[in-house]
């Protein structure tokens, strides 16, 4: 637990660095809960998951008595899985579609609860990952505001594998720029220093803390 822990800190200390404002979201997938409670024991209360069962599993009890938790939901989002994750999960990253925008919406409507929203964008034009297409960014973006009202905080992508994460996070930035957002969700263990470099405010970051 020890190196989870000195990884964590020397990571945490690194986006401060950079940028103080930056949020470090601890991704969790297939992680047990003793390394979880050994971030926990440390202070920090943002975790990231990529699938909902798998997450309400493991982190259900633990919100009940850790009520400052934010649980963000980084992984690809069926629309029969929407309610389930809109009761647990306080972020979605991975927001793509006019029909999860609307589920969300009327489950807003119908509750107490608000959570924010990343819009994923398939940045890459990769059929096999989720998001929507460059070209519609805008026009998604005031659908979801506008008609929805719901709460986007920005713009979310995940490069192609094997290429430079630079351009891509600089063409995110400037999509971000022209939507008239103030966040950017992009950053994972092998890029997160590139897209500190270019202003991303939420880092995604699970294998540099527990490998």
């Amino acid at each position: 637990m020890s190196n989870i822990k000195s990884n964590f800190l020397a990571i945490k200390k690194e986006i401060y660095n950079y940028n103080k404002h930056s949020n470090l979201i601890v991704v969790t997938k297939g992680q047990d809960i003793n390394k979880i409670k050994s971030i926990l024991e440390l202070g920090h209360r943002d975790f990231g998951e990529n699938r909902v069962q798998e997450a309400h599993s493991k982190w259900l009890e633990l919100i009940k008595t850790e009520r400052a938790i934010n649980l963000h939901l980084i992984g690809r989002l069926q629309s029969n899985k929407a309610k389930d994750a809109f009761e647990l999960f306080n972020f979605i990253h991975t927001l793509d579609s006019e029909k999860l925008a609307k589920i969300f919406s009327d489950l807003e409507l119908s509750s107490n609860k608000k959570i924010n929203y990343f819009v994923q964008v398939n940045i890459g034009q990769e059929k096999q990952k989720g998001g929507i297409e460059k070209k519609q960014v805008s026009d998604f973006v005031n659908y979801c505001i506008l008609d929805l009202k719901l709460n986007i905080k920005g713009l979310m992508c995940i490069p192609p594998v094997g290429t430079s994460a630079e351009p891509f996070f600089l063409m995110l930035k400037e999509f971000n720029k022209t939507a008239g957002l103030n966040d950017l969700s992009m950053g994972m263990s092998n890029d997160y220093k590139t897209a500190l470099k270019i202003g991303s405010t939420y880092i995604r970051i699970g294998s540099a803390i527990f490998n």
